[in-house]
C-alpha cells in the first residue's frame, strides 16, 4: 500500500488552527458599535439596528466555534500528518477565516437571497474539508494515534448533515428568498437523531 511520507505531529498544525479561529471570531465583533454623541432617542435607535449585527454575530461564534471544537476532536486522532492532511486543513482554515465577510453580508443585507447563498457555501465548504479529513484518516491507518476511533462512518455522516443541510439552502434561496436560512435549524433535530442513533 502506498503511504505518503509523515510530516511530522500535528501540535504546529493545531495551534495554527487555534489561532485562525480565534482570530476570525475576534473579527465578527469588530463591526458592532454604537456611534458616539447620540441623543436618547437616537440611541435606542442604533440598538434596535445593532440587533441584525448581534443575531449575525451569534449565528457565527456558534458556527466557528462548532467547527473548533470538531477540528480539536478530529486531530485528537492523529499520530502523524503528511503533505495532504496538512493541504485539507489549510483548506479549511482558509474557509473559517472567510466566515467574517458572509456574516457581515447578512448582517448588513440579511433580505438578500445572495447573502443567505454565499454563507451557506461558506459554511459547506468549511465542513467538507472537515469531512475530507476524516476520510482521509479513515483511509490511512498510519496517520492515525490510539485514539482513533474503530470505525469512521458515524463522524462522516454527522459531518455531511451540516454540509448538506447548508447547501440545500443554496438553491432554496431560489424559491424561499433569503427565509432558506431557517432550514439551518432542521439541523439541531438531525444532529440529536443522528448521535441517539450511533449511541
Amino acid at each position: 500500500m502506498w503511504k505518503s511520507k509523515p510530516d511530522g505531529g500535528p501540535e504546529r498544525l493545531i495551534a495554527l488552527a487555534d489561532g485562525v479561529f480565534a482570530i476570525a471570531i475576534t473579527l465578527l465583533v469588530l463591526d458592532l458599535a454604537v456611534p458616539r454623541d447620540l441623543d436618547s432617542g437616537q440611541y435606542h435607535e442604533a440598538l434596535r439596528e445593532l440587533l441584525p449585527d448581534l443575531g449575525a454575530y451569534a449565528l457565527s461564534v456558534l458556527v466557528l466555534g462548532g467547527f473548533w471544537h470538531g477540528h480539536r476532536t478530529i486531530f485528537r486522532w492523529v499520530r502523524q500528518v503528511d503533505g495532504q492532511l496538512v493541504a485539507l486543513s489549510l483548506l479549511g482554515l482558509g474557509a473559517a477565516a472567510l466566515v467574517p465577510f458572509p456574516t457581515r453580508l447578512i448582517s448588513d443585507y440579511g433580505r438578500e437571497p445572495v447573502s443567505v447563498a454565499i454563507y451557506a457555501g461558506a459554511v459547506a465548504a468549511l465542513g467538507a474539508t472537515h469531512v475530507a479529513l476524516v476520510a482521509l484518516l479513515a483511509r490511512r491507518p498510519w496517520l492515525r494515534g490510539p485514539e482513533a476511533p474503530e470505525g469512521f462512518a458515524h463522524h462522516i455522516l454527522d459531518l455531511s448533515a451540516t454540509v448538506v443541510v447548508f447547501l440545500v439552502s443554496i438553491p432554496l434561496t431560489l424559491v424561499l428568498g433569503a427565509a432558506a436560512a431557517w432550514c439551518w435549524l432542521l439541523l439541531a433535530p438531525v444532529k440529536v437523531f443522528l448521535g441517539r442513533r450511533a449511541r
